[in-house]
Order: C-alpha cells, then structure tokens, then sequence
C-alpha cells in the first residue's frame, strides 16, 4: 500500500488504528463524555480515519463503474472507512455542535451504504439524502385522502424491515465470531478472508441504515427545539416600570379629620382621600376615568338619596314614575290601616 506524502503511516496502518480506537470505544463501559480520555480517542481515531479516507480517494481504489469482482480482497475492508467515520463523528459530545456532527455522520453513512448499492452489496433501501427539514420545497402536499393510508403502509413496511435487519444482524454477527480468529491470524486463504470482509460490510450496512433513522429523529427534536428558542418580538413592550416605594400615612377622608389624625401622629404624614387619587394619577398608576366620582364632604345618606332621586327625574326614568303613580293610585283605594283585624273584637 502506498505510503503518506511525508513518508507517514501506511494506509492498512491507519485504518488498523483507527479500527481499533473505535473497538476500544465500543468495548468502554464509561460514556462518551465520562473523561476528556474517551473525547481524546475519539478524536485520534477520527484523525486516522480521515487521512485514510484522504489516501483512498487519491489512490481512487473504488468507483461506481466497476464491479465488486474487481475489488481485490485485500482493499474490500476499506469500503468500511465511511461507515467508521460516521460513527465515531456521533461519539462527539460538543453540545453546541450536535447539529453539526449529526448532519456530518448522516453524510458518511449516506456515502458508505451508496457505495454498498453501487457494488450491489446487499438488498435494502437507500434513505433520503437530506436531513428532515432540507427536502425540496416541491414535495406533495400533506393531507391528501391517502395520507393516512399510506401512513399506516409505511410503518408496516418499516417495522418488517427492521425485524429482518435485526434477524440478519445476529447471524452476521456469528458468523464473523466465528471466522474472526481464523481470519486474523493469518491462516485464512483469499476466498475466505474475501468473504469475511463482505460480512463486515453487510453488518455495516444494518448498523448504517438504524443510525441513519435514530439521527433523522433527533435532528428533528434539535431542530425543533431551535425554532422554540427564537425569540418572538412582543406587539408592545412588557417591561414593568419601576416605581418607587410608597411611604406610610394616615389615610383620612378629608381635610378635618387629617388635621385630627396628624396633630396625633407627628411621626406619620396625613393625606385625604382626594389627595391620594390625585398623587396616584400623576404617578401613572390610574387614569382619570377609573377614579371614583366622589360626593362633596359633609353630605349626608339622605341627602345623597334625595341627589339620586332627583336624577332619576331629570332622567325621565320611566320606571320610577311608572311604580310612584301605581302607590299613588294604590294609596287612594287602601287608607291607612286597611286590612289591620289584629285588634277588632
């Protein structure tokens, strides 16, 4: 295999290093974001990746023209770097970057399982392109009479799908147990290791398609959250004005009695009642239509009655006249006492 420009690590060299950090991460019991050792692994093991993934597309070992029998078998393991890098790129714990990494491993397991079609390694379905949310702005329109239909179509077909997957996952999975120490030590012939390899990739191509679905799920949930976040513009501003703090007095309902009330509380300010709207108003709290009318000082019950009465009449309020003329009239045919038996014998 060709070496760097730099007289670097080897191709094989690069992807065994990068292999096997990613083996160590998945073998890990502490998380991802446990200690800056685990971020630092996976910051190695993209790094080698990458530069292996640089050397094969200068080497140009694959293209979509030929055929899988045209691979070598020893180049076949290669196929695996994008699939690689997309899941160490989703071991990165930069919140603020998420976004960022999920859109990045969906773009190198995207390119791994195309490479997979083109070969025609495995039967299955490739995923949309783009994230959710970056379709063309063309697509059908929601809501027609067979959306729910063909909803409910989909996750059928969906579901199905992951059950085979699964199923051809756990076999895969044995088999590679199986063949793995024979392969890697060495007494393999081509046949076998070529076989081996093609296993790992149709492994590969499972663990693609279930990480492409969990990451379109969360850049939904991210994306989403995003638009929560924006700050909304208010129709007017909803700052509370900062007043100052009032006093303490003696609230009094005229002049008199605050004269009383403050010749007996030096320490304490009197104010009337009418003074008090008057300040509230120049402070802004109320407005001259949500004041109170208040009577004149010194007006009595009866003559605020006898005041209410003579505006009914001003008003012409034809019910009061109406029930006065019906006494009046009731008064004429029923004298005083009318009725009373109590004290006749």
């Amino acid at each position: 295999m060709a070496e760097g420009s730099e007289g670097g690590p080897r191709l094989a060299e690069l992807l065994a290093a990068g292999r096997r950090l990613w083996e160590e991460l998945e073998a890990g019991t502490e998380p991802s974001s446990a200690a800056p050792a685990v971020q630092e692994k996976v910051r190695q093991g993209l790094d080698a990746l990458q530069r292996a993934a640089a050397m094969v597309a200068q080497l140009e070992l694959f293209s979509e023209n030929e055929e899988l029998e045209e691979i070598t078998s020893a180049d076949l393991k290669y196929l695996l770097l994008p699939a690689l890098l997309g899941s160490l790129t989703l071991k990165q714990v930069d919140l603020s970057r998420r976004l960022e990494h999920l859109e990045s491993a969906r773009a190198h397991f995207g390119r791994f399982l195309r490479l997979c079609r083109s070969y025609g390694l495995g039967s299955f379905q490739l995923p949309p392109a783009s994230p959710p949310g970056e379709e063309a702005a063309g697509g059908p329109a929601p809501g027609g009479p067979m959306t729910a239909q063909s909803s409910l179509l989909a996750m059928a077909s969906n579901r199905q799908a992951k059950i085979e997957r699964y199923k051809q996952k756990k076999e895969l999975e044995n088999r590679l147990a199986s063949m793995r120490t024979f392969v890697e030590s060495g007494q393999a012939d081509e046949e076998q290791t070529r076989e081996f390899y093609i296993l790992q990739i149709q492994k590969w191509i499972n663990t693609s398609l279930e990480e492409i679905e969990s990451i379109d799920q969360e850049i939904v949930i991210l994306r989403s959250r995003g638009t929560a976040k924006l700050p909304s513009a208010p129709p007017h501003s909803t700052a509370r004005q900062v007043r100052a703090p009032m006093k303490p007095f003696i609230l009094t309902r005229d002049a008199a009695q605050a004269k009383v009330f403050g010749g007996g509380y030096p320490g304490l300010p009197t104010m009337t009642v009418d003074d008090w709207y008057d300040q509230r108003r120049r402070q802004g709290v109320m407005s001259a239509q949500s004041m109170p009318q208040r009577t004149p000082a010194g007006t009595t019950d009866e003559e605020l009655q006898a005041q209410q009465q003579e505006e009914k009449d001003e008003n012409d309020d034809e019910e009061a006249l109406q029930r006065a003329r019906n006494w009046d009239d009731w008064k004429d045919t029923h004298p005083r006492g009318y009725g009373n038996r109590q004290n006749m014998g």
